[in-house]
């Protein structure tokens, strides 16, 4: 904050509010500079300072914040703010209350204070990966020709969820919305829509637009689950690939690449390194095997990292 400048940092969205404060209860949550933080709490205050250790003080109405901060000498003009997520009428409304202000962003400040994960937090990771190995271990029992996709994806869910998921994944960004599971068979997998991932799916309608589908599994169409873990607030992801029968090429050879690509990775990668590296490191290995058209998407419908541009329109 003082490299920015900011004298005080206000924070909003739920998961910088439960990552900073430990709870996600409607608040206001000021940072300052110096001195202890303040959580201005409207719903639900009882339930808030259970959750927090911060101090708490209850907020009938965000018109009472002016008041309440000169109350609890929370001073500054310049002040932070995520504007990468924040709505524009919340913060023009914010603005109004607080004309004197100099709104500076602090999104990426607030991301990479979250990048580094304490062992705490390596704990909950490690519980969310496990809830994946428990549904992908008893996944195939499942997995029969004639059983519709939404059929699976509804037993796979409910064993993820009898073994604590939380039941949603949150995704920082606007309409980043996910499915925390997609069971696409056969061509489904290959279906586009406007999420940014290689998978999307059907969907069952096209109010949501991705994720498993009405579509029946047939013998000999691989089977790609997209799973993704949560637990506490912290997710994990895996996709697996399953056929009943056999795959055939190119298919089988785009299997065999992806576990090298895998093992290779898995072997290469150290503490330090960056995740767009990484994933350089994994195209160039399907670029090798003439892969690279249809690595992480296909045609002009590929994800949007490396965050500095696809490297493949280099």
């Amino acid at each position: 904050m003082a490299k920015k400048g900011a004298d005080l940092v206000l924070m909003l969205q739920n998961v910088d509010l439960f990552y900073f404060s430990g709870t996600i209860q409607k608040g206001y949550l000021f940072v300052p500079v110096e001195g202890e933080a303040l959580l201005f709490v409207q719903k639900d205050y009882e339930r808030a300072i259970q959750e927090t250790s911060l101090k708490c003080v209850r907020l009938e109405s965000v018109k009472d914040l002016p008041t309440l901060l000169r109350e609890y000498q929370l001073k500054g003009n310049r002040v932070g703010m995520e504007l990468d997520v924040v709505p524009v009428l919340m913060f023009n409304r914010i603005k109004a209350l607080f004309k004197d202000w100099e709104i500076v962003d602090v999104s990426s400040e607030i991301k990479e204070i979250r990048s580094v994960k304490s062992d705490y937090e390596i704990e909950q990771i490690q519980m969310s990966g496990r809830i994946i190995d428990e549904v992908f271990s008893q996944a195939p029992q499942y997995i029969r020709e004639g059983v519709t996709e939404l059929v699976v994806d509804g037993i796979l869910t409910s064993i993820g969820r009898s073994h604590g998921h939380q039941g949603f994944l949150r995704m920082r960004g606007l309409n980043q919305e996910m499915m925390n599971i997609h069971v696409l068979s056969g061509e489904s997998a290959s279906a586009n829509s406007f999420c940014d991932t290689p998978l999307s799916g059907y969907g069952p309608t096209p109010a949501i637009a991705q994720g498993s589908s009405r579509r029946r599994i047939l013998k000999d169409q691989p089977v790609v689950i997209d799973y993704g873990g949560g637990y506490n607030g912290y997710v994990t992801d895996e996709t697996r690939t399953f056929v009943i029968g056999s795959l055939k090429d190119p298919l089988m050879k785009a299997y065999e690449v992806a576990l090298e690509i895998i093992g290779e990775i898995e072997s290469s990668v150290r503490p330090g390194d960056s995740p767009s590296c990484v994933y350089e490191r994994a195209f160039e290995k399907a670029n090798r095997a003439g892969l690279a058209e249809n690595f992480m998407g296909h045609s002009y419908f590929l994800v949007g990292f490396p965050p500095e541009g696809n490297i493949r329109t280099k």
